[in-house]
């Protein structure tokens, strides 16, 4: 398997309990497919949705998939509060049951759930594994060109701001142990977009975490419509440029590997 790292050293440690997030908004169509790839991929995974409200039922089909499969679970929440505060609510209750591994993945098909086993492999030698695009052997398939330039542009972007060694911080298919989300303050955490994904990566690595990452074929979306928007966008521009400049101000470097976190 081709694994490029971005820093060594990092935990050796059994996997332990797998939870798998997966936000909805509006994804009817698609979160049975997802949730019946995903229990036949690692059928040992347990599955949390967390549905903000959909107006579509997806919410409805996603109990009834939990009534028939013990090992899938459903977080409602009251309105659409955007990808970061879904992925927070997850992390806490990952937390609160007591998962070892939390993996993100989208509910649109893009994110092939066979291809987290791969992901969790990898996991055996870092503290969050990235499902990249960009690094050697990673596949983007059903994108136009512009899409592609602005995807790449945008991840080089944030590898200079912020002075990060990675190929695809942008990247939604992700794997951490749960040290990582005991460790990195969730509540200092105030993107809501696509931009939680960089802010997510950047506060991992800064906190002296290993990050690997792993290529995939991303495919893009046959049902249903993207949650992207210009907003998400305007708030990974401004976020990341501040961040920037700030950490280059105030003299932010990378911590040491927690010494806790080693085993």
């Amino acid at each position: 398997m081709s694994i490029e790292r971005s820093e060594t050293g990092a935990t050796e440690a059994p996997l332990g309990a797998v939870l798998v997030i997966v936000p909805t908004y509006d994804e009817a169509k698609n979160i049975a497919e997802i949730t019946a790839r995903l229990r036949s991929a690692v059928p040992s995974a347990q599955l949390l949705i967390v549905d903000d409200a959909s107006p579509d039922g997806t919410g409805d089909i996603a109990d009834g998939l939990a009534e028939r499969d013990p090992q899938v679970h459903v977080l409602h929440r009251t309105a659409k509060s955007g990808l970061g505060g879904a992925y927070i609510a997850g992390f806490r209750w990952a937390a609160e049951h007591g998962f070892d591994v939390v993996v993100e993945m989208d509910a649109d098909g893009s994110h092939a759930p066979e291809e987290l086993p791969r992901l969790l492999a990898a996991l055996e030698g870092a503290d969050l594994v990235l499902g990249s695009r960009w690094v050697r052997g990673g596949v983007v398939r059903n994108w136009p060109r512009s899409r592609l330039l602005f995807s790449r542009a945008a991840n080089t972007y944030a590898r200079l701001a912020l002075r990060l060694p990675l190929r695809d911080s942008t990247a939604g298919f992700r794997a951490y142990r749960h040290q990582v989300l005991d460790t990195v303050p969730l509540d200092a955490v105030l993107s809501q977009g696509y931009c939680f994904q960089v802010d997510l990566a950047w506060q991992t690595w800064l906190a002296g975490f290993a990050v690997v990452e792993v290529p995939i074929t991303f495919t893009e979306r046959e049902l249903g419509h993207s949650k992207m928007s210009g907003a998400n966008v305007f708030e990974a521009l401004w976020r990341v440029t501040f961040w920037g400049l700030t950490s280059r101000l105030r003299g932010v470097r990378r911590r040491a590997l927690p010494s806790r976190v080693r085993r």
